[in-house]
C-alpha cells in the first residue's frame, strides 16, 4: 500500500489476543476471582523482572501512589514535591493524604524533573519527593538523590515498566516504585497497578493497607486452619486489591514486556531518523545511561519555526487519520490547582512549554511498517 494512502491510526491500542483470553479461564473456572494465586504469581514475576524483593498488585497507579504516601507517613502539614508536568493523579494523591503539593519545574528536553529547580523547593516540611519517569524515560535519579539527601524518593513509574537507569530497573531506584497497567501503557490489565520496594516493613504495611487494613490476606485466611475466623484490623485501610482475572492477563502480558519494548525501540529509532530534518520538530533525546520504556513517543514543536501551531497541527493530523495527543498536562495550569495555590502558567515556564508544545504521536505494538511510514508522511506534509 502506498504510504500516501489515507489510514486511520489511533494514538495507542493494547496488544492483546488469544493468550490473554485463554489465561482468564483458570480463575473463572476455579472460582477464585478476587486477589489470590494469580495475583501472587503476577507479583512474583514482576518483582523478579524489576529487581526488587516485593511487588504488590493494586487497582491503578493512582491507588499505588496513594498507598505509598500513606505507608511513608505523609499527613496534613507535610509537603510533597511533584513535577509540574505530569498526569494529575501524581498531585491528587498528595491531597488525599491532607498534605500540600509543591510543584517543581521540568526540563524541556527530557520532560522530567528539573534538578536545579528542585534544589529551591526543598524545605523542612518536605516529606517525600516524587520523580516521574515520564513517557517511559527514567528521571535523573543520581542528581535527584544528590539533592534530596535523606528525603524518601517515590518513583512514579506509571509509564516505565521495563525501563531502566544505569542498568537498574525502574521501581528499584527509590524507596518505593509505582506502575500502571492502563491500556495506553506498554502492558495492560485493563486497569491495574503495581507497587515495588525492597523495604520489608513498607511492603508489610502496603499489603495490609490495600486489603482494608487486614492483618492477613483473603488467600492466607482461606487456606489457613480456621478460614471462618475473620482477621484483625489494626490500621485504616482501603479496598485497592487487583483481581485474579486482571492478574491472569498481566502474567501473559508481562512475559511479552521486553519484546514489546524492543519493538517500540526499533520504531522509535525509525521516527528519529525519518523526522530529524524537520526543523520545527524535536525528537526524544535518550543517552546511554537510560533504557527507555517507550510508553509514548513524544516530540516537541518549536512554534517559532513551524508553519502552524501545535494545536492546528493536531487537528490537521486528525483529519488525515493520525491521532495525536499533548504529551500530558501541567497540573498547575488546570483549574483546581491554579485556584487552590493561586498559580499562574508562567510560574513553571518549562512545564508550561511542555504543556503547550509537546505532542505524542502513535507508537504501539499493533502498528505496521505502513502505519509508521504514513505517520511520517503526514508530518512531513505539514506546510
Amino acid at each position: 500500500m502506498d504510504s500516501k494512502t489515507k489510514r486511520i491510526i489511533q494514538i495507542s491500542q493494547p496488544m492483546m489476543g488469544q493468550e490473554e483470553w485463554e489465561a482468564t479461564k483458570e480463575p473463572i473456572m476455579s472460582g477464585w476471582l478476587t486477589a489470590g494465586p494469580k495475583v501472587r504469581e503476577f507479583e512474583e514475576i514482576f518483582a523478579k523482572r524489576h529487581g526488587v524483593k516485593h511487588a504488590m498488585a493494586v487497582t491503578s497507579a493512582t491507588t499505588a501512589l496513594h498507598l505509598a504516601l500513606v505507608a511513608l507517613g505523609v499527613k496534613a502539614g507535610d509537603e510533597v514535591i511533584v513535577p509540574a508536568f505530569t498526569w494529575i493523579s501524581t498531585a491528587n494523591v498528595v491531597l488525599y493524604c491532607g498534605a500540600n503539593v509543591v510543584f517543581v519545574d521540568v526540563d524541556r528536553n527530557s520532560f522530567n524533573i528539573d534538578v536545579n529547580d528542585l534544589k529551591k523547593k526543598i524545605t523542612a516540611k518536605t516529606k517525600v519527593i516524587i520523580p516521574v519517569h515520564l513517557f517511559g524515560l527514567c528521571a535523573d535519579m543520581d542528581a535527584i538523590k544528590a539533592i534530596s539527601g535523606s528525603i524518601p524518593l517515590l518513583e512514579d513509574g506509571a509509564c516505565a515498566a521495563g525501563a531502566s537507569y544505569k542498568g537498574k530497573p525502574a521501581g528499584s531506584l527509590g524507596i518505593i516504585g509505582c506502575f500502571s497497567f492502563h491500556p495506553r501503557k506498554s502492558i495492560t490489565t485493563g486497569e491495574g497497578g503495581m507497587i515495588t520496594t525492597n523495604d520489608d516493613r513498607l511492603a508489610e504495611i502496603i499489603s495490609s493497607l490495600r486489603n482494608h487494613g487486614a492483618s492477613i490476606s483473603e488467600e492466607q485466611r482461606h487456606h489457613g486452619a480456621k478460614p471462618y475466623i475473620l482477621p484483625d484490623f489494626n490500621m485504616l485501610g482501603y479496598n485497592y486489591r487487583m483481581t485474579d482475572l486482571q492478574a491472569a492477563v498481566g502474567i501473559v502480558q508481562l512475559k511479552k514486556l521486553d519484546s514489546f519494548i524492543d519493538e517500540r525501540q526499533k520504531w522509535a529509532e525509525f521516527y528519529n531518523e525519518q523526522l530529524k530534518d524537520i526543523i520545527w520538530l524535536k525528537t526524544p533525546l535518550v543517552n546511554s545511561d537510560y533504557k527507555h520504556g517507550w510508553q509514548s513517543y513524544v516530540v516537541y514543536i518549536d512554534e517559532s519555526k513551524s508553519p502552524i501551531s501545535r494545536n492546528e497541527m493536531m487537528e490537521k493530523l486528525q483529519q488525515m487519520g493520525v491521532s495525536t495527543r499533548p504529551g500530558t498536562h501541567a497540573p498547575h495550569m488546570l483549574g483546581y490547582y491554579a485556584d487552590k495555590y493561586n498559580l499562574k502558567p508562567d510560574d513553571f515556564s518549562g512545564a508550561k512549554d511542555c504543556n503547550d508544545f509537546s505532542m505524542s504521536i502513535p507508537l504501539f505494538n499493533k502498528m505496521t511498517k505502513e502505519d509508521y511510514e504514513y505517520v511520517v508522511y503526514c508530518l512531513k506534509s505539514i506546510k
